[in-house]
């Protein structure tokens, strides 16, 4: 299932896109293209997320 979080994506002086969400707690990815962080941040908040369902069962 999808789900819809917000980022807050800002570019760095080193010239790299850093992603953090305030919809999921310890979100942070960061990649050289807008596209690699994004898919960075969807592969950790999977993780994140499976791990928060996991201590609520």
């Amino acid at each position: 299932m999808e789900q819809i979080a917000n980022l807050h994506i800002k570019k760095l002086p080193e010239g790299v896109y850093l992603a953090t969400s305030e919809d999921i707690p310890g979100l942070v990815a960061q990649g050289r293209t807008i596209t690699e962080m994004l898919e960075i941040a969807r592969d950790v908040a999977k993780k994140l997320l499976e791990a928060q369902a996991g201590r609520h069962q």
